[in-house]
């Protein structure tokens, strides 16, 4: 029997409200005011998210991030930086306690990403999921897309999605990038290396590695075309029921302050942590 679940299409913002309404599903859903929700959006402008507990002032070149005009907002969720741009971004909210969801991090992340799996079939592309590599955790990196990491999306090996997850409240978040496109150079434009050498074959590196759909389509895709196999991939992939719900003005207010007092403030865009509280943080965008 199909369990029914909350949609949103909350089309373009900035960072900060787009990390707000984020937060705030989390919150709603932890006190019983929305369902399970399933969440699709976009980006205004370029967006650099960096992950909860990155040391950002150590990889982060934010002078290239004035000069391409580009957001930076700090996540809830763990893990490494993601540029946003040309894509199709997911976020949803579950209960820990949903009889659906596994307690691994990793198992529950295999399961709920099966609707990000059903989205590149209808897009005609035949992804698989990553098989992790035994050394992982030994060569971390502080860009997203580099390498795939446990359960991550690939394409003959090469990496096509980040996902991140957190669990707060009782409430598992989870969101995730899906590139219709990369521009390679702006992304790395925005790291710091030692030299302009190393920075090109990083670069070079990279892009055997990671690959997006208007790359394995040849053709370019449109947000509306992309919501549209995503939000059919969730509800076939979940064995879902989708149904639209529409926020209140005062839900809105409550996410633009949020965005306002939060992910719009040096306080918490700049704060970095030694490491993860009880482990309740997953890196998964790593």
């Amino acid at each position: 029997m199909e369990k029914e679940w909350g949609f949103l299409n909350t089309g373009f913002h900035n960072a900060a409200v787009n990390m707000a309404l984020d937060e705030a599903l989390l919150n709603w859903h932890s006190k019983g005011e929305i369902p399970p929700t399933l969440r699709l959006y976009g980006w205004k402008v370029p967006s650099l998210t960096v992950g909860h507990f990155q040391k950002a002032e150590k990889s982060i070149d934010f002078n290239a991030l004035e000069k391409h005009g580009c957001q930076y907002v700090r996540r809830l969720t763990g893990g490494s930086a993601v540029l946003h741009d040309n894509e199709l971004t997911y976020s949803l909210v579950i209960s820990e306690q949903d009889p659906s969801l596994p307690k691994s991090v990793k198992e529950a992340y295999y399961v709920l990403s099966k609707g990000v799996l059903e989205g590149y079939k209808n897009l005609g592309i035949q992804a698989d999921y990553a098989i992790p590599e035994k050394k992982r955790n030994k060569d971390r990196t502080a860009i997203c897309f580099e390498k795939p990491a446990s359960y991550e999306m690939v394409v003959d090996g090469k990496k096509i999605s980040g996902n991140a997850q957190t669990r707060k409240k009782g409430v598992l978040l989870q969101h995730g990038s899906i590139p219709m496109s990369i521009d390679a150079e702006m992304l790395f434009d925005m790291f710091l290396f030692p030299s302009e050498a190393i920075k090109q074959r990083k670069r070079e590196s990279f892009e055997k590695k990671a690959i997006t759909i208007d790359q394995l389509t040849n053709q370019k895709h449109t947000y509306d075309m992309m919501t549209v196999a995503f939000k059919e991939g969730f509800r076939t992939g979940l064995d879902i029921e989708l149904n639209p719900i529409e926020l209140s003005k005062s839900q809105w207010e409550e996410v633009y302050h949020l965005a306002n007092t939060k992910y719009d403030s040096s306080l918490w865009n700049n704060k970095s942590k030694e490491r993860v509280i009880s482990g309740r943080t997953s890196n998964v965008y790593t």
